[in-house]
């Protein structure tokens, strides 16, 4: 791991990598991300969600630095910013919803839907590239609604990502990433996993 940061007052980088390990979330070997770049590292969101305790905490700690967007609503993509999307908003005080895929594309269904106007804060489990985080800005943008803020358990797509909007996330970490035909790892013969969601 090359790079940690500290990003959020009452739970620091340093507690949410110990809780990783405890988990056995953080990963090492040979990776495909949801963007399909190749990484030798790995965080496993879903390995620390799947204790309430443990979401609830990480959730409270995340909606700290967003409560004063003063959100009406949160909006995650499934399957990964399913959990930690409705801990913020329950912390929050706020509606939980989520987009999921139909015919690849990030809609919303099952009789969700964003008010014009409503100020919406988009969250995930990990950010890399964005791409998701931008489709679900979308799709709260046209319903309606005004995104006001991005937040993310992990940034793992280093200083330079931009939303637009504010963006707060409780630790950043940076492993390289490799597009799959210059990938070392690959070159190694190094078996690879994809534990992402897509």
């Amino acid at each position: 791991m090359e790079r940690l940061g500290l990003y959020t007052p009452g739970m620091h980088s340093g507690e949410v990598f110990d809780l990783f390990r405890q988990c056995g979330a953080l990963l090492e070997g040979h990776f495909v991300l949801s963007s399909g770049l190749h990484t030798s590292g790995y965080l496993q969101c879903a390995r620390v969600l799947q204790y309430p305790k443990h979401a609830a905490i990480v959730g409270a700690a995340l909606a700290q630095r967003l409560i004063d967007y003063k959100p009406a609503v949160v909006l995650s993509p499934a399957l990964g910013g399913l959990i930690i999307g409705h801990e913020v908003a329950r912390a929050c005080g706020v509606r939980a919803l989520f987009a999921e895929r139909k015919e690849r594309e990030l809609v919303l269904r099952r009789g969700f839907s964003v008010e014009p106007g409503e100020r919406v804060l988009v969250v995930e489990d990990v950010i890399t590239t964005g791409g998701s985080t931008r489709e679900t800005m979308e799709v709260a943008q046209q319903a309606g609604g005004e995104v006001i803020a991005v937040a993310a358990i992990i940034n793992r797509g280093g200083a330079d990502i931009s939303f637009g909007v504010p963006f707060r996330v409780l630790a950043d970490v940076s492993w390289p990433t490799h597009e799959p035909a210059d990938c070392p790892l690959c070159l190694q013969g190094i078996p690879v996993s994809k534990p992402g969601s897509r």
